[in-house]
């Protein structure tokens, strides 16, 4: 059986398909008692209106395109239900695409959302180089980013003071004690990661300690990755006393090294992360870390979005939502005579 039309319900209604059609826009000319029937056999055929012609009449899909640089990053994977949820309180739909931070992969998911007539496009880039490959694709539909900081750009975009971020947790780690803290995971291709390895040096810095950091190459900060880099970390000389991971994921990546080498976090490393993914609170992790205000970040950039859908030619805005620091129990203070004994 094919897809049921506007043309089925008023055979079934006894009924014109203007009368049909009429009752489903709310047309005044329709009685509600011949409204209210009409409606109820569309809900029993199962009747689903056809939106692309509707859009094709209103000039508007009230479709929002999201594009994720990695969907399975549990970061981007709790923002797009934050965005799906407010984006619907508006009264769009969401679209989303992955495109697994490759630069080709997002210029096609990019076309293809625009293919479908989106009204607009949320994307959390590949990085901060997708500006200019993407330039010719966003001026053709109002976009925002999300996440990457833009920085002097003119595009509109969402982003957390991710600079503050690592600053305060490296405040937080020398309050406890600590003066042999690294920094682990910067993606040096990533501004994200850019500012936050700036956060943590300006601390340190003015802090009056040794910067020390360990870089990741890959193109991910997943858990995988955070294991392996931490494995090679662990199996070598080492003797911070606490460690500042650039995101959640590297930090539980870490853990799990941390525990096939017989380390104890925090009994002989203290751990911090960033992000707060809802993974950091479970008790057997209960990792400290930098929250970004992921509920804020999404309904932002999607009253951004949306402002910018009814305004075309309104100036960029550029939002930074704080940080803030969550404690739970993966971080211990340490007195001066136990940061001799890493010496």
């Amino acid at each position: 059986m094919g897809m049921i039309t506007l043309k089925d319900v008023a055979k079934v209604a006894g009924v014109s398909y203007a009368t049909v059609s009429r009752a489903l826009s709310g047309s005044p000319e329709i009685g509600e008692d011949t409204r209210k029937r009409i409606l109820k056999i569309c809900e029993e055929m199962g009747y689903t209106p056809n939106s692309v012609a509707r859009s094709m009449v209103m000039k508007r899909t009230n479709i929002i395109g999201l594009i994720l640089a990695s969907i399975d990053n549990p970061f981007m994977s709790e923002l797009t239900n934050h965005i799906e949820i407010y984006a619907r309180k508006c009264g769009y739909n969401l679209m989303v695409c992955n495109s697994s931070y490759d630069p080709n992969l997002e210029k096609e998911v990019f076309s293809l959302l625009l293919g479908r007539q989106v009204d607009g496009i949320i994307m959390i880039p590949v990085g901060n180089e997708s500006y200019d490959s993407l330039k010719a694709l966003t001026a053709q539909v109002p976009t925002v980013f999300i996440s990457e900081n833009m920085q002097d750009l003119p595009e509109n975009y969402v982003a957390v003071d991710n600079r503050r971020g690592t600053e305060s947790a490296t405040e937080y780690l020398y309050s406890l004690g600590h003066r042999k803290i690294v920094y682990f995971g910067c993606r040096t291709h990533s501004v994200t990661h850019s500012l936050r390895l700036e956060g943590y040096l300006d601390a340190c810095k003015k802090l009056g300690i040794a910067p020390s950091v360990i870089h990741n190459h890959y193109s991910r900060s997943s858990y995988p990755v955070g294991n392996l880099l931490a494995e090679e970390y662990f199996s070598g000389p080492h003797d911070h006393t606490a460690m500042l991971c650039a995101s959640d994921a590297l930090a539980i990546g870490v853990m799990q090294a941390a525990y096939n080498h017989g380390v104890s976090i925090p009994g002989d490393l203290s751990l911090i992360g960033f992000d707060n993914i809802s993974f950091s609170a479970l008790p057997p992790i209960d990792l400290t870390t930098i929250n970004q205000p992921k509920q804020q970040m999404a309904t932002e950039a999607v009253d951004m979005l949306l402002d910018r859908i009814k305004n075309p030619d309104s100036p960029h805005r550029r939002v930074i939502v704080p940080p803030t620091l969550v404690e739970r129990k993966s971080c211990r203070p340490i007195r001066a005579s136990e940061e001799e004994i890493h010496v």
